[in-house]
């Protein structure tokens, strides 16, 4: 049985989905790109429609700032939000607001570990190789012979 104010999430083919259980078999969550293109508000659906034939799951949190009814409290207040934002106002955070009061998404933050991976290696790779050869590294330095600098 689900309890009031429940992480709940969902499995899709490319994320997870996360939603907030109101009771009464409702879930909170931020619909996003649910409909295609059109980006959609925090809104309230049955599990079924939330779910969408998949299974669900919920998030077993180590601890929490709230109540179940003061997180589905904070989740009902949002309701009609529409600020979706994929990388810094998505489902995720929503659920992570409503349980923790802290806007983060676990999910965005792996995608761009994954994306920015091969970026830090590169430059930890460059400045090894400057450390072995003995490169020194210097700071760039404007001088007043230099165009367009001021004094």
């Amino acid at each position: 049985m689900l309890q009031l104010g429940a992480h709940v999430v969902t499995p899709r083919i490319f994320y997870i989905h996360h939603g907030i259980y109101l009771g009464n078999g409702l879930v909170a969550h931020y619909r996003g790109f649910e409909h295609g293109l059109r980006i959609g508000p925090i809104e309230t659906v049955s599990i079924e429609r939330f779910t969408r034939g998949h299974p669900l799951r919920v998030l077993i949190e180590a601890t929490s700032c709230f109540s179940g009814a003061e997180i589905a409290q904070r989740a009902l207040s949002r309701i009609g939000e529409n600020r979706y934002r994929v990388l810094s106002n998505n489902c995720e955070h929503f659920c992570e607001w409503c349980v923790h009061a802290e806007q983060r998404s676990y999910q965005v933050d792996r995608l761009l570990r994954w994306i920015f991976w091969p970026l830090r290696l590169t430059r930890n790779v460059i400045a090894r190789a400057t450390r072995a050869l003995g490169v020194p590294t210097t700071a760039v330095s404007c001088h007043s012979s230099d165009r367009g600098c001021e004094q």
